[in-house]
């Protein structure tokens, strides 16, 4: 006689439906896609190489299926994954009318930034493996690996929240740019949002 197994979830972070922190993430990141294409024309607005490495992410828990307590679908993840679809093509759509070239324009990142590719690769691979081998190290289950997660999490959104306020509000008033601090805090805003999805992985 076969007995069932009983589906055991894993702890949700922030008490929110497995998958909803990624999905809110997805959208902060995708969000900064929308903003630059909506942007006003006249500015020499670009999406900087390190955000595209971040849409990479946004892919990965797209593909992903998460599940409620009971193993059926959690409806908050659904919806964001609507939020995101309908979002960014409505965005497209809105962005090709006005002008297709300007919009071509402005998802190019500057030729300056096109060498970073490997150090920003790098980032994004070092957050999301150190992730994967701090759980096998403690565990999916452990309450220190629980609580490390809701924090990365946590600093995850902040950074992306702080990365939009200063791309478009602080950086176009700023005459003379530190260049190499700029590569540091795009370094580390990829490496920390690529750690929390290495941990739902």
């Amino acid at each position: 006689m076969s007995t069932a197994t009983a589906y055991t979830p894993e702890y949700p972070t922030f008490g929110l439906p497995p998958g909803s922190v990624r999905g809110i993430l997805s959208v902060l990141i995708c969000s900064f896609f929308w903003i630059v294409l909506l942007w006003p024309a006249g500015s020499p607005l670009t999406v900087p190489l390190g955000h595209f490495f971040l849409l990479t992410l946004v892919f990965l828990a797209f593909a992903s299926h998460p599940l409620d307590a009971e193993g059926r679908g959690a409806a908050l993840p659904w919806v964001l994954r609507v939020l995101f679809v309908a979002g960014s093509a409505a965005v497209v759509g809105v962005a090709l009318w006005k002008d297709a070239g300007l919009a071509a324009v402005r998802l190019t990142p500057g030729r300056d930034e096109i060498d970073q590719w490997p150090v920003l690769l790098g980032c994004l691979a070092g957050g999301f493996g150190a992730a994967l081998l701090l759980r096998s190290a403690l565990g999916r289950h452990h309450n220190l690996f629980q609580t490390l997660r809701a924090w990365v999490g946590t600093v995850a959104m902040l950074l992306l929240f702080v990365e939009t306020i200063l791309q478009f509000l602080i950086l176009p008033g700023v005459a003379e740019k530190n260049m190499e601090a700029l590569k540091i805090w795009e370094g580390v805003l990829i490496a920390a949002t690529a750690a929390y999805f290495g941990t739902r992985a």
